[in-house]
């Protein structure tokens, strides 16, 4: 569905820095602190890097994941309450955010997802190992794009699949806050199967 290997990465992603550059930035801050100008630099730029954003988005993915595997297989596919979607159901929409996001993120390709590329979500596979399998391929997806994007295509207004206008950033963090609103969804289908979810905090 989604093939590292088939992209040809030729875009990029000034809110994320790297390392190198904070640990610059914080010599050049003690130098000058009479001035207070590149502590006001500093402060106006560093709020986390992309290394870290990627190991935040990650921690998530796994807790997610760890989620899928406990769900019985029989409820994943056809238990739900109050008329909301199954979790499998759920669970493919957040395959198809992240799956193509993050290639548009990276290539500036916002191809719609789902099965017709018309941005329906998809149909999910019929077993729960095939969810998880396709789960894993788009972990080392965003694992295999996530290095070549610049710092500054975070800060790019781009028109992510084709529909919601807006930086970069924004569309990401939506993404994952999208992951997380489901995955709440999850816990509480969980407890009313009388399943003990696993630790929210636990991202390893």
């Amino acid at each position: 569905m989604y093939n590292p290997a088939d992209i040809q990465l030729s875009c990029a992603c000034d809110l994320f820095v790297s390392e190198k550059e904070i640990n610059h930035l914080n010599l050049k801050s003690m130098e000058n602190t009479n001035s207070g100008t590149d502590f006001q630099t500093l402060s106006s730029i560093i709020t986390i890097t992309p290394d870290q954003l990627l190991a935040h988005w990650q921690g998530h993915r796994r807790l997610s994941r760890r989620l899928i595997e406990i769900f019985p297989e029989k409820e994943f596919y056809s238990f739900s309450i109050g008329g909301m979607r199954t979790y499998a159901e759920l669970t493919m929409e957040m395959v198809d955010l992240a799956g193509p996001g993050i290639k548009g993120i990276a290539t500036g390709d916002w191809s719609g997802y789902g099965e017709n590329g018309q941005n329906d979500h998809s149909k999910s596979p019929e077993t729960k190992a095939e969810v998880l399998a396709l789960w894993d391929l788009i972990t080392d997806y965003i694992n295999t794009l996530w290095p070549q994007i610049q710092p500054e295509r975070f800060q790019e207004t781009d028109v992510a699949f084709g529909q919601y206008k807006a930086p970069v950033y924004e569309s990401l963090l939506y993404f994952i806050d999208n992951e997380i609103h489901h995955r709440g969804q999850g816990y509480v289908y969980l407890r009313a199967l009388g399943v003990e979810p696993p630790a929210f905090w636990d991202r390893n």
